[in-house]
C-alpha cells in the first residue's frame, strides 16, 4: 500500500469550494482518500497547493505537429537537454519532441493535456506520439468540420446517420469528442475559396457552416458526449471576424439541451476577436466577445494567448496558414487529408513593435479579464500557435498584476493605447481564479470527474508551488509568481512525486481517455455508405482503418448513454 500525506499546505480546490484553506491531503494508491494509517509525510509548510493542471487545448501530437518538426529543424535544436539516468533527451522550443512535452508540462505542475485536432486517417500516428509522451494523461478530439460524410449527411437531413457516423468514428479513432475547424470553409479552401458568413454555401455540398454546427451540436447531445463541440470559428485570423464569432456563439443560446451542460466551446478566442476592415484598421473587439460570453451561460472559451517571440503555427485551417505565409514570406506546409480534413504549418514571429501583434497580445488578456465567470474561460496559448506552452507562468503573472501589465504596455507599440482597452482594465486575478482557469474549468468542461480537484476519490494529481500565498501580494510580487509557476516545488502524479524543486525525479506513463458512445447497434445505418466510400475513394481498406487499444497507453474508456431519434432541436 502506497500512502502519502501532504501536510500544512494552503489549498485552493475550487470544485470542492476550498479556498485559501490550510488543509492536509491524504493519498493512497494513486487516489485522494479521507485518511491514511502509515503514510510518508510531506510537510509543505504553508506553500500553495493546487490540483494537477489540466490543459484543454494544446497541439502535442499527430501529423501537423510532426510536420512542424520536419520543416523547423532550427526550432528542434533549441532547448536541447541530454539523456539522464531517468529522462530521455529532449529538444525543441515551440515544436517540442514528445519527451520534452511531457517533462515541461510536468515541471509546471500539469498532469492532463488534450490534443485538440486529430485527423481520423492519421489517428494511429497521433496515438503513437501520445503513447510516447511521458508524465501526462491524454485525450484527443477528432476532426469533423469539413468531413465529406458529415457534410453529406447534413445536406440530406440524415441526423441519425450522422450520429451513427460520429459514434463510429470516435470509436475507430479512440477520440474523446467533436472538433470542428472552419466548418465548411476548409472544404471551400480546396477550391481556392472560403466562407464569409455562417450562411455561405459549401461548394458541391449545398450546406452551410450554420447547418454543420447545428447538426453536430444535436449529435453531441444525442450521443451524450462528455465535452461540447469544440469549435475553431470561420474567418479565424482575419480582420473583422468578431461578427461571425458572435453569430456562432448565439447558436448555443437557442439550443435546447436535455443533459444540463453547455453545448459549445469556442477555442483560442483571441484569434476570433478581431475588429477593423483590414490590417491597417485592425483593432480589438474582445469587449464584444466578452459581452456575449457574459450573457450566455451555454458557452465556454479558451484564450489562445499570444506572447511576443517566435513560434510555429499549425492548424487544420489551411486557408488561415496560406494567408499567414503570404504575410510573412516564411516556409509553409499544406496538406489535404483525403475526404476528412486538411491543414497547414508555418513559423511566425510576434513582435512588440508591430501594431497588429501588440493588439493581438492585448486581445487575449482583455478576454480573460473581461469574462466574469472564470469557469467560462480557460488559460491556453493554443500551443504553439500563440506561444509555446512554457509561457503560461508569464501569462499568469500578467493576469494577477495590473502593475506588470502597465510595465509591459510601456515597452510595446503605442497602438495598444489606441486600438485596445487593456490599459484601462483594473481587474487582477486571485489565486482561486487561477486554479479555476488552469484546472477546474477545463476538467469540468471535459467531465473528467477524477481530475482538476482534490476531493475524495479524485486521482492524486497535485501541484505544490514554491510560494506562500498568504505572505505575498501577487499584484506586486509578480516576478515571484512567474518563477513559482515556472518550476513546481512538487508535482505529484497518481500519488507519486515526479517533480521535486523543478526537476524530474521519476518518469511515469499516463492514461489515454476515449469515448465509446455505445452506438454499435446502429452501425447498419451507415454500413453500406462506409463500404462504398472506402472501396471507391479511400487509400486504405475499411478493415485497416482506425486505432486499436494496442496503440494506447493505459486506455481509459468513457461510456455514454446515446438516444437515437432524440428530438433535440434549436429554438
Amino acid at each position: 500500500m502506497n500512502e502519502l500525506i501532504i501536510k500544512n499546505g494552503i489549498v485552493f480546490d475550487p470544485l470542492n469550494n476550498i479556498k485559501d484553506e490550510k488543509k492536509d491531503i491524504c493519498i493512497r494508491d494513486g487516489k485522494i482518500v479521507d485518511d491514511v494509517k502509515n503514510p510518508k509525510i510531506l510537510d509543505v509548510n504553508g506553500l500553495l497547493v493546487f490540483p494537477g493542471g489540466v490543459d484543454g487545448h494544446s497541439h502535442i501530437a499527430g501529423a501537423k505537429v510532426n510536420s512542424g518538426r520536419l520543416i523547423r529543424p532550427e526550432d528542434g535544436r533549441r532547448s536541447l537537454k541530454p539523456k539522464t539516468s531517468i529522462t530521455m533527451p529532449s529538444s525543441g522550443y515551440s515544436v517540442k519532441n514528445v519527451f520534452s512535452e511531457g517533462y515541461d508540462y510536468s515541471i509546471m505542475g500539469y498532469t492532463t493535456v488534450v490534443e485538440p485536432a486529430m485527423p481520423p486517417l492519421s489517428a494511429i500516428h497521433t496515438h503513437e506520439e501520445l503513447r510516447d509522451i511521458p508524465m501526462l494523461d491524454k485525450l484527443s478530439l477528432t476532426l469533423f468540420g469539413f468531413n465529406w460524410f458529415v457534410m453529406g449527411y447534413v445536406s440530406r437531413g440524415e441526423i441519425d446517420k450522422l450520429a451513427a457516423y460520429v459514434a463510429w468514428m470516435l470509436k475507430r479513432t479512440r477520440g474523446y469528442g467533436i472538433k470542428i475547424v472552419n466548418p465548411g470553409g476548409g472544404e471551400n479552401w480546396k477550391w481556392g475559396k472560403n466562407v464569409d458568413s455562417l450562411d455561405d454555401q459549401v461548394i458541391h455540398f449545398g450546406v452551410t457552416p450554420r447547418e454543420i454546427l447545428n447538426d453536430l451540436m444535436k449529435v453531441n447531445e444525442i450521443l451524450d458526449l462528455p465535452h461540447p463541440i469544440h469549435v475553431h470559428t470561420n474567418k479565424l485570423g482575419q480582420p473583422g471576424n468578431y461578427n461571425i464569432t458572435v453569430d456562432t456563439m448565439k447558436l448555443a443560446s437557442g439550443f435546447e439541451t436535455q443533459r444540463g451542460r453547455e453545448p459549445l466551446h469556442i477555442t483560442h478566442v483571441m484569434f476570433s476577436s478581431y475588429g477593423g476592415e483590414n490590417w491597417k484598421t485592425f483593432d480589438s473587439k474582445a469587449d464584444e466577445i466578452a459581452r456575449e460570453v457574459n450573457s450566455n451561460k451555454f458557452i465556454t472559451v479558451d484564450v489562445g494567448q499570444l506572447m511576443f517571440g517566435d513560434t510555429t503555427t499549425m492548424t487544420a485551417d489551411g486557408y488561415l496558414e496560406f494567408n499567414l505565409q503570404k504575410l510573412t514570406g516564411f516556409k509553409w506546409s499544406n496538406s489535404d487529408t483525403e475526404l476528412e480534413t486538411g491543414g497547414g504549418v508555418t513559423p511566425v514571429i510576434y513582435s512588440p513593435t508591430v501594431p497588429v501583434n501588440v493588439i493581438q497580445w492585448a486581445i487575449g488578456l482583455e478576454a480573460a479579464l473581461l469574462i466574469n465567470d472564470p469557469y467560462q474561460v480557460w488559460l491556453t496559448t493554443d500551443h504553439p500557435n500563440g506561444a509555446p506552452l512554457t509561457r503560461y507562468p508569464e501569462i499568469i503573472s500578467l493576469l494577477m498584476s495590473k502593475e506588470k501589465r502597465e510595465k509591459e504596455i510601456l515597452q510595446v507599440n503605442n497602438a495598444v493605447n489606441k486600438r485596445a482597452i487593456l490599459p484601462s482594465l483594473d481587474r487582477e486575478y486571485e489565486w482561486n481564479e487561477i486554479a479555476i482557469i488552469t484546472r477546474a474549468a477545463q476538467a469540468n468542461s471535459y467531465q473528467l470527474r477524477d481530475k482538476g480537484h482534490l476531493g475524495i476519490g479524485a486521482d492524486a494529481d497535485v501541484t505544490i508551488f514554491d510560494i506562500k500565498p498568504n505572505e505575498i501580494d501577487p499584484s506586486k510580487d509578480y516576478d515571484k509568481v512567474e518563477k513559482a509557476f515556472s518550476a513546481a516545488k512538487y508535482t505529484i502524479k497518481g500519488g507519486e512525486i515526479v517533480v521535486k524543486d523543478g526537476q524530474i525525479v521519476k518518469v511515469v506513463s499516463g492514461k489515454t481517455y476515449w469515448t465509446n458512445a455505445e452506438f454499435d447497434e446502429y452501425y447498419e445505418l451507415i454500413e453500406d455508405d462506409l463500404k462504398d466510400w472506402f472501396a471507391n475513394y479511400y487509400t486504405v481498406n475499411l478493415d485497416n482503418y482506425g486505432v486499436n487499444d494496442v496503440y494506447l497507453t493505459n486506455p481509459c474508456m468513457i461510456r455514454t448513454n446515446p438516444t437515437i431519434g432524440s428530438r433535440v432541436r434549436l429554438a
